[in-house]
């Protein structure tokens, strides 16, 4: 798929009105801890939240949608402001329609962020589909955009600073 430039992402992330996010690979770097009683853990990059908080407060609706069901993952939603969270999916773009239709926004108006096989459904649908620059090579070649930072090392926080760029804020 074609890749558009910064300059010709800007005018196309103005008509965004929903961003959809993975999780694991695009809001971390991917790497699972594990504490010796079993419990799972996953460092959360601050710069994505301010980009997340910024976004929210430039009238962009976000969402989180993971296929992973650790507790974790919806605690750092909450704690920045986000919505509407989904853990422990398996469609994703069936749980990303749905959340559509209850907010009232097309698909054409969603960016999504994903990184790996299991997004390609919806990346296929959105308006926007991006990833991060270490995604899995069938993502990349998928997307209409891959941002300069990896997963969980500020990715996010690029594409957020483009959509507020895109508001005028």
């Amino acid at each position: 798929m074609t890749k558009l430039t910064r300059d010709e992402l800007i005018p196309r992330l103005a008509r965004i009105r929903l961003l959809s996010l993975d999780v694991d690979g695009v809001l971390t770097d991917g790497g699972l801890y594990y504490t010796d009683s079993g419990e799972e853990l996953r460092k959360f990059n601050v710069k994505d939240g301010m980009g997340i908080k910024r976004a929210r407060a430039a009238g962009v609706e976000v969402c989180i949608i993971s296929a992973s069901s650790t507790p974790s993952i919806v605690h750092r939603g909450k704690r920045l402001g986000v919505p509407h969270v989904f853990v422990s999916v398996e469609d994703k773009l069936q749980t990303l329609t749905g959340l559509c239709g209850e907010l009232g926004i097309d698909l054409a108006e969603v960016a999504h962020i994903g990184d790996d096989i299991n997004d390609l459904p919806v990346l296929g649908k959105v308006g926007l589909p991006m990833t991060v620059a270490d995604a899995v090579e069938a993502v990349r070649d998928e997307v209409r955009f891959v941002t300069e930072r990896r997963g969980g090392e500020g990715a996010v926080r690029e594409i957020c600073d483009l959509l507020v760029r895109a508001r005028g804020v």
